[in-house]
């Protein structure tokens, strides 16, 4: 293993790169996170200390003090045309502006949030209810409601903001459903859908926090939002004369304009200032948090979830080829999957499948694209789209039947005693977290341990699947490791709990010969010593020949010829299994067919060059 531990080991130092910065570093070396920051801080502060700045309340008033002008002993920037102190009401009205944004932003976030979330990942009918509620949030007309809402709220401006934050919250909610359906399929959340996280978790640590820079940014305008409704009704006059605000002010100066215009200015100023500064902390805030992601690009799969059969079985049978799987640790009888037509039909896209797997043993599936061979793996996992419809068969997993299972019973299997190794290692893993940080997740939900014994547990699995510096790799993210890395971290985590069986999904496809060889040595060396059974997925004989014991093969949805790897190999009964056999290169393989215009071409080009350069 020196040999194959050197290569990976240049292989990483190859793709290594420099650890990204934390957002809190990013964002004190941004001046415009800096000076924004900073002005909101003075702005707050000064709020709450209000009774350190001035010896007045904001309703004092005073004969003496009537458009007092600026510098007036005891009145910093004078007086109102009703003798009040404009310093000690810009204060308060500070403080009344924080409140009515710290209100109608945080009753927004979490309705819209929470059922943002909840509609964004969960099927079309629950989808279904919040899309129509909302809708109906979103004709009530805002500011007209808040004024015909006040002899409820009694004029009190914390609960017009309250009735403000579920106004806003349509808003949110379409933000992040909108995100969240374009981030449920991702690679990396089916990965921890199969290694059997609860959905809150997932929703939590995987999908939150992609979703988390649009709504922190959306959150700096629904805070701007609060404050500019607030202080435009008391403008209006609508609400409590007593309680100080920057509409209040600035409606009084408008009144006073032409004999104390910058009883005008001082509210006005503050106000601009104030929600300037809260649009521009939010931009930081959102590029500090989303710049260090690695951006992924991946066509958007169906969403994956179980499906049970239907009521009774059909009366269709096994295909000719397929003989009754006998007893073993996985048994596939009969099973149909079938998906709707634009026509209302049901088209079966996997017919009549049995097939049998054993204790220790690989069974290779093996097919062209589109034969159903992820289909039957996925209806093994219980992750079939919702749509799939199973319209016969069972599947029963050391005895006990999977179809029919709830998705919490699937739950407690996934990870524990059936795990998945995909075939887009860099994909699969979560780009927001570090390597260790997603293996000791999937490792606590499968087998429940303090985080210390995860982590050491964690350390261990990884240098037992050949990774030559497990703390290093614990630590990094997944753009800083190479895909033999990343495969071998994806094992790791598969076979973490000790899983009775292993399925594998084209688990070399993207890796080098060289890398793949150690992935398929990896593979066999931890079957034998925890004596899994493994169900190979692949359309690869190179691959069926290293590892598997068996082989079935399907096409169109059916299995067509089983047996032992040698048998198929050598005497394959069945045409596909021929075709594909004859498809495999050799060094004695040349092709017959002629070469395309585009390579004449090229090649003609290539000659003139040549021919060019010598002359």
């Amino acid at each position: 293993m020196t040999t194959e531990r050197d290569a990976t080991d240049q292989e990483q130092h190859r793709t290594a790169m420099p650890g990204r910065r934390s957002p809190l570093r990013k964002l004190l070396t941004d001046p415009q996170a800096v000076i924004s920051a900073s002005l909101l801080l003075a702005v707050v502060l000064l709020g709450l200390l209000s009774p350190l700045f001035t010896d007045h309340g904001p309703g004092d008033a005073s004969l003496d003090a009537v458009n007092a002008d600026i510098g007036t002993h005891g009145y910093l920037l004078g007086g109102d045309k009703s003798g009040r102190d404009i310093f000690a009401r810009l204060l308060a009205s500070i403080n009344t502006s924080v409140v009515s944004a710290l209100i109608g932003t945080s009753i927004a976030l979490a309705i819209g949030v929470t059922f943002g979330l909840i509609g964004g990942y969960f099927g079309r009918r629950v989808r279904g209810v919040t899309e129509w509620v909302f809708s109906l949030v979103m004709t009530f007309p805002g500011l007209l409601l808040l004024i015909v809402l006040l002899p409820v709220t009694d004029g009190d401006y914390r609960a017009t903001m309250l009735v403000f934050g579920v106004l806003l919250s349509p808003g949110i909610y379409r933000l992040v459903r909108n995100l969240v359906l374009g981030v449920k399929n991702e690679l990396y959340v089916d990965a921890a859908r199969v290694s059997g996280l609860p959905d809150r978790r997932i929703l939590r640590r995987h999908v939150l926090s992609v979703v988390r820079g649009p709504v922190v940014i959306a959150t700096a305008f629904l805070a701007g939002s609060s404050i500019a409704v607030q202080s435009g009704l008391a403008f209006l006059g609508v609400g409590s004369s007593s309680v100080a605000s920057f509409g209040a002010m600035i409606s009084e100066g408008f009144t006073n304009l032409y004999e104390e215009p910058l009883q005008f200015l001082w509210p006005s100023l503050m106000l601009g200032v104030t929600t300037a500064s809260l649009v521009l902390l939010g931009n930081s805030l959102r590029d500090a948090l989303e710049g260090g992601r690695p951006k992924l690009s991946r066509i958007a799969a169906p969403e994956r979830r179980p499906t049970t059969p239907s009521a009774g079985r059909g009366a269709g049978s096994p295909s000719a080829e397929a003989s009754v799987a006998a007893p073993g640790l996985l048994t596939v009888e009969d099973l149909a999957i079938a998906y709707p037509t634009p026509a209302g039909d049901l088209k079966e896209v996997v017919s009549g499948v049995t097939l049998s797997l054993e204790a220790g043993q690989t069974l290779g599936l093996v097919g062209e694209s589109g034969s159903g061979k992820t289909q039957t793996a996925f209806a093994v996992l219980g992750v079939l789209p919702a749509e799939a419809v199973v319209t016969r068969g069972t599947i029963r997993l050391d005895g006990r039947e999977l179809l029919g299972l709830s998705e919490g019973e699937l739950r407690g299997l996934r990870g524990r005693s059936v795990a998945y190794v995909p075939q887009e290692p860099m994909s699969n893993l979560d780009p927001n977290f570090t390597v260790g940080a997603q293996l000791v997740e999937g490792l606590r939900a499968a087998s429940p341990m303090p985080r210390r014994a995860a982590h050491e547990r964690v350390l261990a699995l990884l240098d037992r699947v050949g990774i030559p510096d497990p703390e290093g790799t614990f630590s990094s993210y997944p753009h800083q490791i190479s895909g033999g890395m990343a495969q071998r971290v994806l094992i790791a985590g598969a076979v973490a709990s000790r899983p009775l069986l292993l399925i594998a999904d084209e688990p070399t496809t993207a890796l080098d010969v060289t890398v793949q060889a150690e992935i398929l040595d990896l593979l066999r060396d931890l079957q034998k010593d925890m004596n899994m059974a493994v169900l190979l997925v692949t359309h690869n004989f190179g691959v069926v020949a290293d590892i598997c014991n068996r082989v079935a093969v399907m096409q169109e949805g059916r299995i067509v010829e089983t047996g032992d790897a040698l048998d198929v190999f050598s005497t394959p009964q069945h045409a596909c299994t021929r075709m594909l056999l004859d498809s495999i290169l050799d060094e004695h393989t040349l092709r017959t067919d002629r070469p395309t215009a585009d390579v004449l071409k090229t090649d003609a080009l290539q000659k003139n060059a040549l021919e060019t350069e010598a002359r």
